[in-house]
């Protein structure tokens, strides 16, 4: 038998806490669904574009771990995604301001990879932060 699916998650969160975006792909399977950053799941390749222009965009990107909880083939993690914001994100120039956000998702694995996912991620507040939007009153 593999690793553990839990195994598998902390080698994939300590790459991407290193900086080593691909060793963080490697706990995706390339049939990989991602939910919940639009309209349709994005693939593989789609999910690796998203990443790699976060940490083009997002100095020292990190994530904080603050709770994970596994049920049969599933983990769910509770996190927040930190940086500072120096290159173009969502359509704003790098501002140098620190960033912080919220994320909760679902890992669904297969044969010790992540073949789907779902997550809600506090995009709101990260455009609030680089001054992209700007509440009423």
């Amino acid at each position: 038998m593999g690793e553990s699916n839990r195994a598998v998650f902390d080698a994939a969160i300590e790459a991407w806490n290193a900086g080593d975006l691909d060793g963080y792909l490697e706990m995706y399977d390339e049939s990989i669904l991602l939910h919940g950053y639009g309209d349709e799941p994005m693939t593989k390749p789609q999910v690796t574009g998203m990443y790699r222009g976060m940490f083009d965009s997002i100095d020292g990107i990190h994530l904080d771990i603050h709770d994970v909880v596994e049920s049969g083939d599933k983990l769910v993690a509770r996190a927040t995604l930190t940086g500072t914001h120096t290159g173009e994100l969502f359509g704003v120039a790098g501002t140098g301001r620190p960033i912080g956000q919220a994320v909760i998702t679902i890992l669904r694995f297969a044969g010790g990879r992540c073949v789907e996912r779902w997550s809600v991620a506090d995009t709101l507040a990260v455009l609030i932060q680089i001054g992209a939007v700007t509440l009423p009153g």
